[in-house]
């Protein structure tokens, strides 16, 4: 295969963004992606990711046809593989990191990007897109522990029980949503899209309809 031929799905996935969703765009008419990353560490200068997981939502839905789950090789185990169930053995057959991002960016496109602690997750998918193909990822993305504390301070939780905290295991348990194959990438990613339906509903119901209400960075108020 040839470098341009390699190089195919990083033009298609920079093309995306040609035409792509305003501020203005009413939720139901964005396509969202919800992903999870599992990595060797928290470093990503050092560390890699294990495997990607990532599922649709669009018109308020979750698109199960719409998704996208990779396994990469694994270099050495280390307690992080571990606690994901995935050793080196298991990636032997697994794609190379390129592969693995060129095939991600291909189903990416110009999706926004949705995931808990989804910082994390950019910063190993932008190290890995660095690597290889000199790019950053330019799609919009939220994380839905800040969107949930901006609902919160908007008062859309009033009427409701207290959330217990603000990770993805609080965020399931206040909405119900039973957490079956956690800390896999692609489990973890279909809580978060479960979760995230929830966060839409109180979102459209709060002032918060638009693209740009809902990816808005949530500062903490100082005392």
């Amino acid at each position: 295969m040839t470098e341009e031929e390699l190089l195919a799905p990083i033009s298609v996935y920079q093309a995306s963004f040609a035409s792509t969703w305003a501020g203005d765009a009413p939720l139901r008419s964005v396509r969202f992606v919800v992903l999870d990353c599992e990595s060797t560490g928290l470093d990503p200068k050092r560390d890699s990711i294990v495997s990607i997981g990532a599922v649709a939502v669009s018109e308020a839905q979750i698109i199960l046809a719409d998704g996208f789950e990779t396994l990469l090789k694994v270099s050495h185990n280390t307690a992080a593989t571990l606690i994901h169930g995935i050793t080196r053995e298991e990636t032997f057959n697994a794609l190379d990191e390129r592969e693995a991002m060129q095939g991600f960016l291909d189903y990416l496109r110009d999706g926004v990007i949705v995931g808990h602690h989804i910082n994390h997750d950019l910063a190993m998918l932008n190290a890995a897109c660095e690597r290889h193909f000199g790019v950053r990822l330019r799609n919009r993305h939220l994380d839905t522990m800040a969107l949930t504390m901006h609902l919160q301070t908007d008062g859309a939780f009033a009427h409701n029980p207290p959330i217990p905290g603000f990770s993805l295991d609080a965020l399931c348990e206040r909405f119900e949503v039973i957490p079956y194959d956690r800390h896999t990438a692609a489990g973890d990613a279909f809580l978060t899209a479960q979760v995230f339906l929830r966060l839409l509903r109180y979102a459209e119901r709060n002032n918060r309809a638009t693209l740009d209400a809902l990816t808005e960075p949530f500062h903490p108020v100082e005392d």
